[in-house]
């Protein structure tokens, strides 16, 4: 009678506090440069160190550069928190995946390929796409930099219980849809409320067809519907994948492993706070017109009227549109596009340039287009060249830069200018969040494909 949600996480509940929150055993805590140093300060002025260091993973990601990594980082912001995190993980004696590392990348791309994450775990980061993470079966959510000092200092967070929901999609995707067209979709159709206060198990005859690559991108995007994250319950395809990587169990560890992963599943009778499905025939490559990952239409469909629009909320769409340059019932079809960028933690894995780099071969990437092909790790990174897609790439037009968060968020030398229009692989769509004045797209690797090419919005599947 349990989902697997209950039991994932009632095999982590440590104690529970009486009208209070849970407190929850933590198997793997992953930490970057961004939320972790006032946590690291917190341990020094209580004199604590770190209960579990080998639960522990820290690399940079958000700050570097994603070239000429081998020289010192320009940026004096940057430069500090990198080097911090580097001082942070000496002292306290954490494993380190430094800039040029060969095991450095975004860090929910390093984990679950050096196989790092793994099925019922609970994972957590001060980071809000750790979600990413649940796609191979585990719990995993983002916390905040204060919760990410009392996971260092006791391996355990105080947690509220969230709700569960269930989301199934079925049947089969059509030619040009992607498993980030199914997130937009969800987002759009949910609004990016709707999963607020419950963590989503995804399920359905689509989620079963994913590659884990695809389940990675899917899990990645449920905080874009407010979810608290997203799992998929771990299969066979979950398996392939993370056997014989780098931390996976080995010989006889993996095959009492998996036996335990095999019942990782919720109860034929297990009863969700919320159950919603969905067709894949509804789904279409989608595209962003707003300025929050929900408002996202059908590549060739049109913005909606404003009387299409709830009464409440006809101000910030018409603010959003206004930031856009856009119009209600518009088209987004042949509008120009200046910054086309592939990566980030959403859609920087091998799959996401096998996709680019098929739609691009034998084709001229747009002259009035600036690409930025941006890996999710070192790993993705020596794939490319191995597999020879950095020939297809640069035959087209494309160059391949060195792996980071790059484009996805302003926090490195990867930035829109004001005004520029971008059709982005990332996770948001923010004001600003490409850098100040960005107008930013959301789409699918194949949709950033085809707008590379044509300088334009352009459907992928007209070239495909």
């Amino acid at each position: 009678m349990n989902t697997l949600f209950d039991k994932i996480w009632d095999r982590h509940v440590v104690q529970k506090v009486e009208d209070g929150p849970t407190q929850l055993y933590i198997d793997r805590l992953y930490c970057h440069e961004v939320t972790s140093p006032q946590a690291f300060d917190g341990l020094r002025e209580r004199g604590l160190q770190c209960l579990r260091p080998q639960k522990i993973i820290c690399m940079p990601d958000h700050n570097i550069p994603t070239h000429d990594q081998d020289q010192p980082i320009v940026d004096p912001v940057s430069k500090k928190q990198v080097d911090t995190l580097e001082r942070n993980c000496k002292e306290f004696g954490l494993t380190h995946y430094g800039v040029m590392s060969p095991d450095n990348g975004i860090v929910h791309v390093v984990g679950p390929e050096k196989g790092l994450s793994l099925p019922g775990m609970t994972i957590v980061c001060g980071d809000s796409h750790t979600s990413t993470h649940g796609a191979v079966g585990a719990i995993a959510f983002g916390i905040g930099t204060s919760e990410v000092e009392m996971v260092l200092a006791s391996q355990c967070i105080l947690q509220q219980k969230p709700k569960s929901m269930r989301i199934n999609i079925n049947g089969h995707l059509a030619k040009g849809v992607t498993a980030k067209d199914v997130a937009l979709f969800l987002m759009a159709r949910l609004t990016t409320a709707g999963a607020t206060g419950y963590f989503v198990e995804y399920a359905g005859d689509v989620v079963r067809q994913l590659s884990m690559e695809g389940r990675l991108t899917l899990c990645n995007l449920s905080i874009e519907m407010g979810a608290r994250g997203g799992f998929v319950a771990p299969d066979e395809t979950t398996f392939e994948y993370l056997k014989g990587r780098q931390h996976a169990p080995k010989g006889e560890e993996w095959d009492k492993a998996l036996a335990y992963w095999k019942t990782l599943k919720s109860d034929e009778d297990a009863m969700f706070d919320r159950e919603v499905s969905f067709d894949a025939k509804e789904i279409a490559p989608r595209i962003t017109y707003g300025t929050n990952p929900g408002m996202g239409i059908d590549i060739n469909g049109s913005i909606p009227q404003l009387n299409e629009i709830a009464e409440a909320g006809r101000a910030s769409f018409l603010k959003s549109l206004n930031y856009m340059g856009f119009q209600p019932g518009e088209t987004l079809i042949g509008k120009p596009v200046d910054y086309v960028f592939l990566g980030a933690c959403t859609n920087g894995r091998i799959e996401d340039f096998r996709a680019f780099a098929a739609l691009v071969k034998g084709r001229k990437k747009h002259p009035a287009v600036i690409a930025w092909l941006v890996p999710g790790s070192w790993s993705v990174y020596h794939q490319i060249y191995n597999e020879g897609l950095d020939q297809v790439l640069q035959k087209a037009g494309f160059e391949i830069r060195q792996p980071g968060c790059s484009a996805c968020l302003a926090m490195n030398d990867d930035k829109i200018p004001a005004g520029k229009y971008c059709v982005s692989t990332s996770n948001r769509n923010f004001e600003g969040r490409q850098g100040p004045g960005a107008r930013t797209m959301l789409a699918s690797p194949l949709a950033a494909a085809a707008a590379a090419l044509t300088g334009q919005i352009t459907d992928p599947r007209t070239l495909m």
